[in-house]
């Protein structure tokens, strides 16, 4: 509880949030998931921590931030692809990581499962958006939060003007707003890199900076096309 007490002192959570089936959210899954999270989505619910990160939750507006919709199989599948043509070097095996997050940049943070490994146990690991370099953190996904956020931890591939702007969280849902069923995982796959996603949005009518982050309303625009 501590990481948890220090990311609330840190950001103050909404007022109230839906609370979260998490009997049906593992038995949809297959798995259990780590107690930090659970209580993490419980007190924030769907939302994006300095309007960069935003993490994944059972009650995600939109598919791409749903962490029982398609994205989670649709990023470890285009990991596969990635590490099977020789593209990029991979720390991790892409079937231990497990989607619980995306940036405005188009990272995205990752649960390192790893094979017998308890929940509680997954490490956090957070990819460049072309895939090249990888950052991985050695605690949860709370205590990376905190520290992130609390200026104690620098990820590379994050800007490092992050908390220029001040530290705050935005829920991704009006307060007290009805949470749709989490809908089925279905898997696909795509490749993914920022210059990709402009070129895209590009071609869509989107008006998109050559530099800096992609606005997360472009990057899931794109992950719906795929």
């Amino acid at each position: 509880m501590t990481s948890l007490n220090d990311l609330t002192r840190i950001v103050p959570p909404p007022a109230a949030s839906a609370p979260t089936d998490w009997i049906a959210v593992e038995s949809l899954l297959g798995t259990r998931l780590p107690d930090d999270y659970k209580r993490l989505a419980d007190t924030y619910g769907p939302g994006a921590f300095c309007g960069f990160v935003h993490l994944f939750h059972p009650y995600g507006a939109t598919e791409a931030v749903d962490l029982t919709g398609p994205a989670p199989a649709r990023l470890r599948a285009r990991l596969r692809a990635d590490r099977d043509s020789g593209t990029y070097r991979m720390p991790h095996d892409p079937d231990d990581l497990f989607a619980v997050g995306v940036t405005d940049n188009g990272n995205h943070l990752y649960w390192v499962t790893g094979s017998g490994t308890e929940p509680d146990a997954w490490r956090i690991a957070v990819d460049q958006a072309d895939g090249r370099d990888w950052y991985t953190f050695d605690g949860g996904l709370t205590a990376f939060l905190a520290a992130l956020l609390g200026g104690h931890l620098s990820v590379p591939v994050f800007p490092g003007d992050l908390l220029a702007g001040g530290v705050f969280f935005t829920p991704s849902r009006a307060a007290g707003e009805t949470p749709r069923p989490a809908p089925a995982q279905a898997p696909a796959g795509a490749s993914r890199s920022s210059q990709v996603i402009r070129e895209w949005a590009r071609s869509q009518g989107y008006d998109v900076p050559d530099r800096g982050r992609i606005p997360a309303s472009v990057i899931q625009a794109w992950e719906r096309a795929q």
